[in-house]
């Protein structure tokens, strides 16, 4: 069989193409991007959503049609996209929907370190974790398998080590075709009315428990067994520092995160003094284990926080709680040198504006020389945040509150905010600023509905910003090249923080590390145009 070195997001993207999946969508977002990408390349459909919701909401209806369906995020677009998933769990698919959660311990680009194998047990769905690019491409076949044996989503959760590292994969074959998509109507099955909505529930937790009884005998859990006096449960890439830190231990795998295999580790558990579990992120599996009764030792609090690695799991083992080695001191990230945020930021910082930020390169507008950003709590919410300021601040400090947020983001969860703007104006207005810099820098220079551009760069019907906002009764919308014209931006700027009107300023420039290419594929677009291959999109 053909073997290849790839990173875990690669190898997902591969047994996607093997399992057959009609279609994968998600939102661009490190470590998840590439997942995606990989896909398109391979020849694979593959998609860009506006954002994570829509992305899981297009991938329940193309697996409501019987379609075998991917579905790929980071930790916290699964906030974004939780309330269809809840949904989703009840209604079930008719053919296959996986849901990639790649979680982000130690924040390497992410504003929290939250665990989302927590959403398993709150949404109802079942969850499979890997632990290395083998075992992501095998568990993606398998969770394709599981949703649609059971009709019903499943997660697959990954973390920034397995979607990034890489190991040797080797390809399966002999995967079940997918049957062709195909509607049949099911009003009780996919009406959440709570007439259909309680037999449901009732249905899913049915079926939770039969996949309870099957992770009893998976071959996606691993027993290893070793030396009975000390026992070690783990998962994912811990499960890779524990062979290397305790080679000689006992230790159980688990990848089923949810339905655990509950009997299996109570068994594991009993055959060995000490049962410890060394898991990363919250004490989930602890917290799991001790309520069916089954006596665990968790890990210090003080390993809680971070990524985990073989000297840590080394203390972990040997309970050294001792303060752990500063870390090494990194350079602090900044805007690029010919970034065309830096104008900007020059401005806000010289009128000392209140800046509610929101999430992307522009981010680094709150490091020196400028600091001139007060807030970065989730994508879009510097919308919200900036107009509640702008409610209750006094007049004089009302006036120098400004939203700022990229384009990539405002199509993602800023509509809503401007939304509320035109309902709810403050007395002295609002001023938001659109950093427009042609792509979705941040993650890699993916595309979004604002370029004009599909996620292999092709030309599709393009968002226009501008134009969303006046037709949503922004009063002044105006576009300012704040490199070209620094002055001029200021003076718009100022022009507009004095007025009580509520105001759009798009400031345009293509991100640096993307003009290059954005220029080569305009070009591309244009001559497939004049040549009638591009069925009238460009």
């Amino acid at each position: 069989m053909e073997r290849k070195l790839l990173s875990g997001d690669e190898a997902v993207a591969l047994a996607a193409l093997d399992a057959g999946v009609a279609l994968g969508t998600g939102y661009p977002g490190t470590p998840s991007t590439e997942i995606l990408e990989t896909l398109a390349e391979l020849g694979g459909r593959a998609q860009w959503a506006p954002n994570e919701k829509v992305a899981l909401e297009v991938g329940i209806g193309a697996a409501f049609a019987g379609a075998r369906v991917l579905v790929t995020m980071k930790h916290v677009g699964v906030n974004v996209a939780a309330d269809p998933l809840f949904t989703a769990a009840y209604t079930g698919v008719s053919g296959a929907l996986v849901l990639v959660s790649a979680d982000d311990p130690g924040m390497a680009s992410s504003q929290n370190e939250q665990d989302n194998r927590r959403y398993s047990v709150a949404a109802g769905v079942p969850m499979l974790e890997p632990s290395d690019s083998q075992e992501a491409y095998d568990f993606l076949l398998a969770a394709m398998s599981l949703s649609e044996r059971h009709k019903m989503p499943v997660m697959l959760r990954m973390t920034t080590r397995v979607c990034h590292s890489k190991t040797l994969v080797e390809r399966r074959g002999g995967f079940p075709a997918a049957r062709a998509p195909s509607f049949e109507r099911d009003i009780a099955g996919r009406v959440m009315v709570p007439g259909y909505a309680r037999p449901a529930h009732k249905k899913l937790r049915a079926r939770l428990d039969e996949i309870q009884k099957e992770n009893e005998k998976s071959p996606l859990n691993l027993w290893k067994k070793g030396d009975p006096r000390l026992g070690i449960i783990t998962h994912g890439i811990t499960w890779e520092h524990v062979q290397e830190a305790a080679p000689g231990a006992s230790a159980f795998r688990i990848g089923t995160v949810y339905p655990l295999p509950l009997e299996q580790l109570r068994a594991f558990a009993r055959s060995v003094e000490r049962c410890l579990v060394i898991e990363e992120g919250d004490p989930f599996f602890v917290e799991q284990l001790r309520s069916a009764g089954i006596a665990v030792e968790g890990k210090p609090e003080m390993y809680r926080f971070g990524e985990l690695n073989v000297e840590r799991v080394r203390r972990i083992v040997a309970g050294d709680v001792s303060p752990e080695p500063p870390p090494l001191k990194a350079t602090p990230p900044r805007l690029c040198d010919a970034c065309p945020y830096h104008p900007v930021y020059g401005t806000l910082a010289r009128l000392d504006c209140i800046v509610a930020g929101d999430i992307g390169c522009y981010t680094l507008g709150v490091m020196e020389p400028y600091r001139a950003m007060d807030s970065c709590v989730a994508m879009g919410a510097s919308m919200g945040v900036g107009l509640g300021l702008r409610h209750v601040l006094p007049e004089q400090q009302a006036r120098r509150v400004v939203s700022i947020i990229g384009d990539s983001t405002f199509v993602h969860s800023g509509i809503n905010g401007l939304v509320e703007m035109v309902y709810n104006p403050p007395a002295t207005g609002h001023v938001v600023i659109v950093l427009d810099n042609g792509t979705t820098a941040m993650t890699g220079q993916q595309e979004h509905p604002g370029t004009g551009r599909t996620i292999e760069h092709d030309a599709t019907n393009k968002f226009s910003i501008e134009g969303f906002a006046r037709a949503s009764g922004v009063k002044h919308v105006d576009t300012v090249d704040p490199v070209a014209d620094p002055g001029g931006f200021e003076r718009l700027l100022k022009e507009r923080l004095a007025g009580n009107d509520i105001s759009m300023i798009v400031a345009r420039r293509a991100c640096i590390l993307a003009a290059a290419d954005i220029r080569k594929w305009d070009k591309q677009n244009a001559e497939k145009a004049e040549a009638g291959g591009c069925g009238g999109a460009c």
